[in-house]
């Protein structure tokens, strides 16, 4: 087993200051959320977004933060101008971002999607950062070298995915040899009980609206192919050190269990709570203390009924996918992810059916070669290539598109 995390202290948590990589989305918002009911516990280092000026200018202010970034160099005139008077410093770009997240933060919130987040990811890792991250691409492109990283600089890195949170929380780290399987569960997204053809027409406004969580629309897209879960597989078998097929999905509508862990002498242990991102974000932020949170309390006695059943493979090819991908190894997986974020973009902007989702990673995933990745450069090249191959697919299927109108 690889232990992927340092050992916890044995007292709480104190003071903490705090960068939150990609601030302005769903999951950043929910951290700025949290930090801002306890200002002077959790000082805030730098914030970064993508392009929302007017929202990072806002928690910069709110936050009292030292430096707010904005990746899009187009909007740091804005920026600053918003800025203006406060003494917060600004910077933009790229670079900009893993600069901030090279900064002296203790912990460091990787919340941006995708790719980008990366590199940014890395730099808090090289400096021996406590990492929670939101991220999973992160270690689906490049699990093997970010889990070789963390170890070489002793970072912490700490899931804030539910499902992996839900696992880490109920982990037997010290005897890992006792576990015998991880349970990942799966709300089954706003097309669980949906056929195939009523998918094939689906909206991007469908494929949103997920029933039980607050996302983005990225990931509430993932949701709906199931391709998220898929994701959450191969992020869970580089965190816990686990095999692909000692790893399991259970589809669970109610999302009151976030996942489980089962050991060698038959007993199972869950992690449950409300469908609230707060609760896993503050396990994150607080670790190894527990915070108070404002999200909703768990009483089972109102819940019910809780209900399960298997993800049905043939009307969500994802998970197929995504496990061939893990067996297959090299950059396969990096491929998978380039190629399902090229894609659900296309869907998002109306360019693609629903179903050509799944039929632009698969067509990826074949068509390209699965070299190792050795370093950051072959990742980025393994990268690029995929996203060059998926973007040529989005023509051919947009012609025939019927649901992305």
């Amino acid at each position: 087993m690889v232990v992927t995390t340092n050992s916890a202290p044995a007292s709480g948590v104190g003071r903490r200051r705090v960068t939150i990589l990609g601030s302005t989305g769903s999951v950043g918002a929910q951290t700025v959320d949290l930090v801002a009911r306890d200002p002077e516990r959790f000082p805030v280092e730098a914030l970064t977004a993508n392009r929302n000026v007017a929202l990072l200018a806002d928690q910069a202010k709110r936050l009292h933060a030292r430096l707010a970034v904005v990746a899009d160099p187009s909007g740091h005139a804005e920026l600053k101008e918003r800025l203006a008077g406060t003494g917060i410093e600004t910077a933009a770009g790229p670079q900009a971002v893993v600069e901030a997240a090279a900064r002296p933060a203790d912990w460091v919130m990787a919340a941006i999607v995708g790719f980008a987040g990366l590199e940014p990811t890395l730099a808090a890792i090289r400096r021996g950062a406590i990492v929670a991250f939101a991220n999973k691409e992160v270690l689906v492109c490049a699990g093997a070298f970010m889990m070789e990283e963390v170890r070489a600089h002793g970072a912490t890195l700490l899931p804030v995915d539910s499902e992996h949170s839900a696992i880490y929380q109920v982990f037997d780290f010290a005897r890992p040899e006792s576990v015998a399987k991880l349970i990942l569960t799966a709300s089954g997204g706003p097309f669980r009980s949906k056929d195939r053809a009523f998918m094939a027409t689906a909206t991007r406004e469908q494929a949103v609206a997920h029933p039980t969580w607050d996302m983005g629309a990225k990931i509430s897209v993932d949701s709906a192919t199931l391709m998220n879960k898929g994701l959450e597989l191969i992020e869970a078998h580089f965190l816990f050190d686990v095999p692909e097929e000692r790893i399991d999905v259970l589809v669970h509508p109610q999302s009151v269990i976030h996942s489980l862990v089962e050991y060698v002498d038959g007993s199972v242990l869950a992690q449950l709570g409300t469908p609230d991102m707060r609760t896993p974000i503050a396990y994150a932020l607080g670790w190894p203390a527990r915070l108070a949170t404002p999200a909703e309390r768990l009483d089972l006695t109102k819940t019910a009924t809780l209900t399960f059943e298997p993800p049905d493979p043939d009307r969500f090819p994802a998970l197929r996918l995504t496990r061939a991908a893990l067996q297959s190894g090299g950059g396969a997986p990096t491929i998978l992810s380039a190629a399902n974020e090229v894609a659900v973009q296309a869907f998002l902007d109306r360019k693609i059916g629903f179903l050509d989702i799944e039929r632009i990673v698969e067509g990826t995933l074949t068509a390209l070669p699965h070299r190792p990745l050795r370093d950051l450069d072959a990742v980025r090249e393994a990268d690029a290539e995929a996203r060059r191959d998926a973007a040529a697919r989005v023509p051919a299927c947009g012609a025939t598109a019927v649901g992305s109108r």
